[in-house]
């Protein structure tokens, strides 16, 4: 049953556009902010690297190790965040606002119950680095670094959830807007912490941290406002299985499958580590290179979920499934675009990270130029593909599928196709290019193949429910 309150006039306005209107306009509005949201991200991950570096090499590579175990932990708050939101979204295109501000609260209260127990784990760090492997002589330094990145992580989970809710209202500009000024305070202070003060690696988290709770402070002023449906109230949070449920059957595969892919970085990392040091930061920087490309797809990927969610809860399945058409027409000319510019401008930009105090070094700037000419063919326009699909899947609520294409992008694809490569090529260190863009191409169609299959199911579905009423009609 529909609740009788009402929302308020942007958000009202908002749903009507998500349900009835334009849906390349929709898709641009929505995608384009939440687009230059993750390339920003880009940027501020490239930056604060290489201030890390300008500390020690010891410091880069504690941050670089540490990483990787703070997004697996990460995992779990964006999974939970991303799952959930997509059951706001359906509730909301449904109308049934008692539910959103319900399922809003319950969310928030669960994150808070996590953050909790993860705090608990701070006087344990180093036992925690010991068991994740951490080489001994980073311990000392990586501990009190993980300690306050910790703090960062449970305030990063309540801010997830807050640009989760954001974006199923349609306000993605305001989370571009915020997040520009957070990334611009967070290098600012760090760039103080580094160059003015030279203070160590433990500064750098509590610039993140202090960059995290501006975000934080954003988000209880317009969380907790009384007049919005979207707000949180502690007498709305419900931890019984009638809510609850359906938010964790659909967020738990995200967030294995997050936790999974974060893990399965770290074996590649590893695995093509043994072509030398280099190798492996000549794949990280193609990453980055390449990121540019698929950080936008991967915006318009969340804001078309979305979409497909509102119309889902609205009962407009054939709108939803036009909103992924037209989505991945967007993403195909982004990564054509994306490729063609990277290819162009390869060579001059592989020349800015394989320069140091001046002294170009050409191994690894070939290195670079080689591994990311094989990601760019398998990387940007396949990449757009499963992006786009991945839409689809996310937006019907299809998260175990979405946890077997990203496993088999790692753990079926990827690991096995280097491995074949080390043990039965001499290609060296272009094996890691080749694997990227065997792998991505192989989870692109696999991607296709599963949401082609899925929008049959749908349409069969949606035939047989036509006979049925026709059948009933005529009895």
């Amino acid at each position: 049953m529909k609740s009788r309150l009402t929302i308020s006039k942007k958000d009202e306005n908002f749903r009507d556009f998500a349900l009835n209107g334009n849906l390349w306009l929709l898709l641009l509005q929505v995608g384009l902010p939440l687009a230059l949201y993750q390339n920003l991200n880009m940027v501020f991950k490239i930056l604060d690297s290489i201030m890390a570096s300008h500390i020690s090499a010891e410091s880069v590579s504690a941050v670089a190790y540490l990483s990787q175990i703070n997004h697996m932990i990460s995992a779990i708050g964006g999974g939970l965040a991303i799952g959930s939101s997509l059951k706001i979204s359906q509730a909301y295109g449904a109308g049934n606002y008692k539910l959103v501000k319900k399922r809003v609260s319950t969310l928030f209260g669960i994150c808070g119950i996590l953050g909790i127990i993860l705090l608990c784990l701070i006087p344990f760090s180093p036992v925690i680095l010991r068991i994740a492997n951490t080489p001994e002589n980073l311990i000392a330094i990586g501990s009190q670094y993980f300690a306050i990145e910790l703090f960062s992580i449970v305030v990063g989970f309540l801010n997830n959830v807050y640009i989760a809710i954001e974006r199923s209202r349609g306000n993605s500009k305001r989370i571009l807007y915020l997040n520009l000024f957070v990334i611009t305070f967070k290098l600012s202070l760090t760039a103080y912490f580094v160059y003015i003060l030279k203070a160590d690696i433990t500064m750098i988290a509590v610039a993140t941290l202090l960059s995290q709770g501006i975000l934080l402070a954003s988000g209880i002023y317009h969380m907790t406002r009384k007049d919005s449906f979207f707000s949180f109230s502690f007498k709305n949070i419900s931890f019984c299985w009638e809510t609850i449920g359906p938010m964790l059957h659909i967020s738990f595969p995200v967030m294995v499958e997050k936790s999974a892919f974060s893990f399965g970085k770290v074996v590649v990392n590893s695995m093509s580590s043994m072509y030398g040091s280099l190798t492996v930061g000549a794949l990280g920087i193609s990453n980055n290179i390449n990121g540019f490309t698929t950080s936008a797809q991967n915006g318009f990927q969340e804001g078309c979920a979305a979409i497909i969610s509102q119309n889902l809860g609205a009962g407009n399945k054939k709108r939803a499934i036009e909103a992924f058409k037209k989505v991945l027409c967007i993403n195909i000319i982004i990564g054509t675009v994306g490729l063609i510019l990277t290819l162009l401008l390869l060579r001059p930009v592989s020349l800015l990270f394989a320069t140091s105090n001046g002294v170009v070094n050409y191994e690894f700037r070939e290195m670079i130029i080689a591994i990311n000419r094989y990601e760019l063919i398998g990387g940007c326009i396949p990449l757009g593909i499963l992006s786009s699909c991945m839409a689809l899947l996310f937006g019907f609520g299809k998260t175990k599928l979405t946890l077997l294409v990203n496993f088999c992008r790692v753990f079926v694809f990827r690991i096995p196709v280097l491995w074949a490569l080390q043990n039965f090529t001499k290609l060296g260190s272009e094996s890691v290019g080749i694997t990227m863009m065997v792998s991505n191409m192989l989870v692109a169609l696999l991607a296709a193949i599963v949401a082609g299959i899925v929008i049959y199911e749908e349409y069969k579905k949606d035939k047989l429910e036509t006979i049925k009423n026709k059948n009933a009609e005529m009895a």
